[in-house]
């Protein structure tokens, strides 16, 4: 008797399941993600990117027919081999720890998926992690330095008027790159009376969140909007490139405008727009702002994120408690 492909039973659907290539797992795997964990769509895009090097990987092994129970321990240390010798295209070293484990916790999703239908595979936990040490490090910029860089761009320029404006919002705001090239102009209502401007953003995951933007920063979009004689949706735009293509700036671009203006400032060429929020962050703690409210101003989920920056003023705290509980004998 032969079944029809929807009506197989379930032991025979499972076989069927398990002697299906890794490769052609990968679509329904998305489907997964979105239909039953609701992963948004940035996140699926990521762990495309991820996954798209393990799928490299087997091809260059000649693995593309390798199925989800013949995966082995040596399978996943020689990938994690292949991983540690990757060379990142912009820097030309070695790609770090930490984005190696964003290709491992992918594959790991890839097996989670895997036995959640009942494929039989390794567990998710055989990926082992690589260790990145006990502390993550934090680059920011110093108040002066910070300065140095948003007066850089020539503000007699229409692109040196976006710049600033750019450069502004980004400090004033701690937002997220990401975040800042999505927003769009009917989001900033500036009239000649506003001075603190405040904004609904959707943040990293789809969590909405506000973020503030200082009176220096709203006189500087005041500037670069009146410029914009357009009917372009983005509040930042490009005016380069391809007419037929979109003239909202990509985060790429933006970390281009970062580094010219870095060089230009002479200041620490490892800036970064994410740079910029970290010394939003770090200034604020130093202003003794509650760890809390800077977690909600920088949406993060978890305030173990947002701890990352408490090590930066500990030692500015042990000199104050040295100048003033010293210990010395008191005066009478």
């Amino acid at each position: 008797m032969k079944f029809k492909t929807n009506t197989l039973p379930p032991k025979i659907k499972i076989m069927q399941k398990n002697n299906t290539p890794i490769t052609e797992h990968i679509p329904r795997f998305f489907e997964y993600l979105d239909i039953e964990k609701g992963v948004s769509n940035k996140t699926q895009e990521t762990y495309s990117r991820f996954l798209k090097s393990f799928l490299v990987w087997l091809k260059k092994n000649n693995f593309e027919e390798l199925k989800p129970h013949q995966l082995t321990d040596e399978h996943i240390w020689n990938y994690r081999v292949y991983l540690s010798k990757r060379i990142n295209s912009r820097t030309k070293t070695p790609i770090s720890k930490k984005t190696r484990n964003y290709y491992l916790i992918a594959l790991r999703g890839l097996l989670n998926y895997f036995a959640d239908r009942n494929i039989t595979s390794l567990p998710a936990e055989k990926v082992k992690l690589t260790k990145e040490g006990n502390e993550r490090t934090v680059k920011f910029l110093d108040l002066k330095q910070i300065e140095k860089l948003l007066l850089s761009p020539d503000t007699k320029t229409k692109s040196g008027l976006r710049d600033r404006a750019l450069l502004e919002t980004l400090f004033s705001s701690g937002m997220r790159v990401a975040e800042l090239v999505a927003l769009d102009k009917e989001q900033v209502k500036i009239n000649d009376d506003t001075q603190i401007l405040e904004i609904s953003i959707i943040g990293k995951g789809g969590h909405p969140r506000t973020v503030y933007l200082s009176e220096r920063a709203v006189n500087a979009l005041r500037e670069y909007l009146k410029t914009r004689q357009d009917k372009e949706k983005p509040l930042f735009v490009r005016y380069k490139g391809p007419k037929e293509a979109s003239k909202r700036l990509t985060p790429r671009s933006v970390e281009e405008i970062v580094k010219k203006y870095t060089k230009k400032a002479g200041i620490p060429l490892m800036t970064t727009p994410h740079t910029l929020r970290h010394s939003y962050a770090t200034d604020l703690l130093a202003q003794g702002v509650d760890l809390r409210v800077i977690q909600e101003f920088l949406g993060h989920r978890n305030i173990a994120t947002t701890q990352i920056y408490t090590h930066i003023t500990s030692q500015k705290l042990k000199n104050i408690h040295k100048k003033f509980h010293s210990g010395k004998e008191m005066k009478e």
